[in-house]
């Protein structure tokens, strides 16, 4: 009797198909294969009347059945026309590569009108996992396949996706940062804290490295235009305010009754189709609110974390990808929940603040003046012995570098951090070496940053070279314009129209563009003599190349100025000649100030103005 019941169980758990194990077999459905993988459904369903149960029959070694090989080649109606045919329990048969059901291969292409004739005959196959533990869902989420991907969520079981059964639902909204791509409905607080720190399926894991939730959340770059360094004033603010309210309201909607209203919704549309760049905005907007919801719920999740289980968990790696994202919003919430993960290190056991420094995000570093306590940090040193001060002494990653124009102002920026690191550290540290290289601080500083001040020299040189040859051309034209006066000299000597206004015009803009641009050319040559010492180029080489660059725009601008003077003395009355003949002497300045202001406003900026590290950070821990 036992034989019987387990025989029973095993019709049920495991549907009757035909042996296809051998050639004989196989070639006997061959044909019906075939014609289901050319897409020619008139052959198959003739050869399915003589042999019903080919549609339950298996292909040899990969397993497949014809369903499989019909969505695979993405016959839609031949595989309506197979599921109509099939039993509820043979849409489970999956391929022996893989482990996948038809439903998953489907999910993988994205081919959405497949599934929706599937799940409905069996919702079993939104549980049937893959040899990857994957779920459908999941699977259409790891090939982006967004319109699929919707439907899948909608009608899967959410049980399925708690961290008690698996990582699927991490792999879900980790897709959906990394993506950001937000067409999931947000579950309560309850349902969603519990995988923040679940690692996501191994499947793709080149695509996602095995990144948590809030290791992409931590990653998302702080680049939302609500707090953009170069947002601008006025309708821009007004906008984004509105765009902010907007995306607000539809998450609230969205977190309490899973359903948008539909004048928010009407509404956001309506936004999006106005103007493609507002759509970023809303877009960057999008990403910013729904990050910060996230967020909320993790720090719950860590705030009783200790020390080992952030180590054992994700929570530390996700710390540092946001640190060298320079996701400031990031660190500064989940440290107020657990200020003991001010105290993580990296594998290099190297801190939050070193790490802050190696990869140059002033935004992370100036959060250690809004700490009270911040004397051990200072101190601590990584496994090579290496202080706060050795990593500004390493040399910024390419991207950070690539961001400031010219060999010369990235020299600069390096000293900045430099200097700015030394006045954080206690006085010990400066001449503290560390144990791979032996090497004190500065001693680094000049190890690594050799290539840049070649490189630097030779901007200046070659930037000083090409303003001077400028200068001294403006001198001699200046000089020979005073001395061949527009109109001559009278007999007694002196010029015709020296009564004139425009004649005083011309003689104190030829002086002043004299004057410039002696001045531009003295300092040029000042430059093309100096040391070029590492020190030099924080304050003395960018001083010396303001004073030329701006004296040399006031040499070309007053030169021009004379010009159009003695134009206006010689041709007088003659209006069509003398006003485009000044419009066209414009161009030269128009196109000089266009090609090289930009170069004087960065470097003014970056000498004389207020810096990139802020210092008076409000206490926030």
């Amino acid at each position: 009797m036992a034989q019987g019941v387990w025989a029973a169980m095993s019709r049920v758990l495991h549907p009757s198909v035909p042996n296809t194990s051998t050639g004989f077999e196989y070639s006997q459905y061959k044909p019906f294969f075939e014609a289901v993988q050319a897409g020619d459904w008139e052959t198959a369903k003739d050869f399915h009347n003589q042999h019903p149960e080919a549609v339950r029959a298996r292909i040899p070694y990969s397993g497949k059945t014809a369903l499989h090989i019909a969505v695979d080649a993405g016959h839609v109606d031949i595989v309506k026309e197979l599921v109509s045919l099939m039993e509820e329990e043979d849409l489970e048969l999956q391929e022996i590569l893989g482990d996948r059901t038809a439903l998953a291969i489907a999910a993988s292409k994205g081919i959405t009108e497949m599934a929706e004739c599937m799940v409905p005959k069996n919702k079993k196959l939104l549980s049937i996992p893959d040899s990857n533990n994957s779920l459908p869902v999941v699977k259409a989420y790891l090939n982006c396949r967004w319109h699929m991907a919707r439907y899948l969520y909608s009608v899967t079981p959410i049980e399925d996706l708690m961290p008690d059964k698996g990582p699927n639902g991490a792999t879900i909204i980790t897709e959906s940062f990394s993506s950001k791509e937000f067409g999931i409905d947000i579950q309560p607080p309850p349902r969603i804290n519990h995988i923040c720190v679940t690692v996501p399926n191994e499947e793709n894991s080149q695509a996602n490295n095995r990144r948590s939730l809030i290791r992409s959340v931590g990653g998302l770059v702080e680049g939302h235009v609500s707090q953009s360094k170069n947002q601008k004033e006025g309708l821009v603010s007004k906008i984004v305010e509105i765009l902010g309210m907007l995306v607000t309201i539809s998450f609230v909607v969205d977190l309490n009754s899973n359903q948008l209203s539909k004048a928010v919704y009407v509404l956001n549309i309506w936004v999006l189709n106005v103007n493609s760049g507002i759509k970023r905005i809303y877009e960057m907007k999008i990403v910013h609110v729904r990050s910060l919801a996230f967020l909320k719920f993790m720090c719950e999740e860590i705030k009783d974390m200790d020390m080992q289980q952030t180590r054992d968990s994700s929570v530390d790696p996700a710390i540092f990808q946001a640190v060298g994202m320079g996701n400031v919003e990031f660190i500064a919430h989940i440290c107020k929940a657990n200020p003991e993960l001010l105290r993580s290190v990296n594998p290099k056991k190297r801190g939050i603040f070193h790490f802050a420094i190696e990869c140059r995000q002033e935004k992370i570093y100036d959060l250690i003046y809004g700490i009270s306590t911040k004397d051990w940090m200072t101190n601590l040193v990584d496994s090579n012995s290496n202080n706060m001060l050795h990593m500004a002494g390493l040399l910024s990653p390419s991207a950070e570098l690539n961001r400031i124009p010219g060999a010369a102002l990235q020299m600069q920026r390096e000293l900045q951090w430099y200097k700015e690191v030394e006045t954080i550290v206690p006085p010990k540290f400066r001449e503290y070496r560390n144990i791979d290289e032996h090497l004190t601080p500065r001693e680094l500083f000049t190890k690594n940053h050799s290539g840049l001040l070649k490189e630097g020299e030779k901007w200046m040189k070659e930037t000083a070279t090409s303003y001077t040859v400028v200068g001294a051309l403006i001198i001699t034209i200046m000089f020979a314009a005073v001395i061949t006066i527009p109109g001559g000299n009278r007999d007694t000597g002196f010029p015709a129209f020296i009564d004139e206004k425009l004649f005083m015009l011309f003689i104190i803009s030829d002086a002043i563009s004299l004057f410039s641009s002696t001045t531009a050319t003295l300092t040029f040559l000042g430059i093309l003599t100096s040391r070029f010492a590492e020190e030099d180029f924080l304050k003395s080489l960018p001083i010396k190349m303001i004073i030329g660059l701006t004296t040399l725009f006031l040499a070309i601008a007053t030169m021009m100025i004379a010009f159009s003077a003695a134009l206006l003395i010689i041709v007088r009355g003659h209006s069509w000649i003398v006003i485009p003949t000044i419009l066209l002497s414009s161009v030269p300045v128009t196109l000089f100030a266009w090609m090289q202001f930009p170069l004087l406003i960065r470097i003014t900026v970056s000498t004389y103005g207020k810096g990139i590290f802020n210092r008076n950070v409000e206490r926030w821990l």
